[in-house]
């Protein structure tokens, strides 16, 4: 089981965190690029349009008679065929989100994480103690856990923390967002991820429980199985074992 140093905001560690093997074990690139292209998909805005013949502006009265002009025939001058006509099959407003799912969500979340940690690029503060809301002061805490580049702040879910939002709001190339609305995007945007120790030890929990059997180890498959059967089927096993 890996191991990460906790540190403060003055760069001191002053402790250490035990990381999951199913959580920070592998790296699964094709997931991760999957995760990504439905994350994107769903912030498009979606708002092209044209105009289709009962849009556009202009008259419908036939321009002339259907026969003995010699021209061809024409019932109205918003047809496609004309300029400043309609548009056939253009775009129209929509949604490109669609539904992915949960537990590739997961397995996307557990690979980023783990591909941060790999990289060196993953820290963990004990708390966010900001005394004052000064970007100054913040600054400053983020060059003693020598951050020089982009990075993404994860703060405990239910923590309310006003000095952190107004201390951190306006420092180019940092956002700051809750542990339970962490995705793959925002951790492969940034280059830096600094969470909160309350915040990476809940998501830890999480993405454990999201781990599907076949990436659980045997002993604790089968702690599971014991745990979740029946008394009247664990004593059938043990029966069975005693027979055998």
């Amino acid at each position: 089981m890996a191991t990460i140093d906790i540190h403060n905001l003055s760069g001191e560690k002053v402790g250490t965190l035990d990381l999951a093997d199913e959580v920070f074990g592998a790296v699964n690139e094709d997931l991760l690029w999957e995760a990504v292209k439905h994350y994107r998909a769903g912030q498009r805005a979606g708002t092209h349009a044209t105009k289709a013949r009962w849009q556009v502006s202009g008259s419908g009265k036939k321009l002339w008679k259907q026969k003995g002009t010699g021209r061809a025939r024409i019932g109205s001058i918003r047809s496609p065929l004309w300029r400043h006509g309609g548009t056939v099959h253009g775009p129209v407003p929509r949604s490109y989100d669609y539904t992915f799912p949960r537990k590739k969500l997961m397995g996307a979340l557990r690979s980023a994480l783990a591909a941060k940690f790999a990289d060196g690029k993953l820290t963990v503060v004990n708390a966010f103690d900001v005394k004052e809301p000064k970007t100054k002061e913040f600054r400053k805490a983020l060059n003693a856990l020598k951050v020089d580049s982009t990075v993404l702040i994860v703060e405990a879910p239910k923590q309310e923390n006003r000095n952190l939002e107004l201390s951190a709001r306006n420092i180019d190339g940092l956002e700051l967002i809750r542990g339970n609305d962490v995705h793959p995007y925002h951790l492969l945007r940034y280059d830096r991820v600094i969470f909160a120790q309350p915040a990476i030890e809940k998501l830890q929990v999480s993405l454990q429980r999201s781990v599907s059997k076949k990436q659980r180890k045997p002993g604790e498959d089968e702690g599971a199985k014991k745990a979740s059967a029946s008394p009247r089927r664990r004593a059938r096993h043990e029966k069975a074992a005693e027979v055998a």
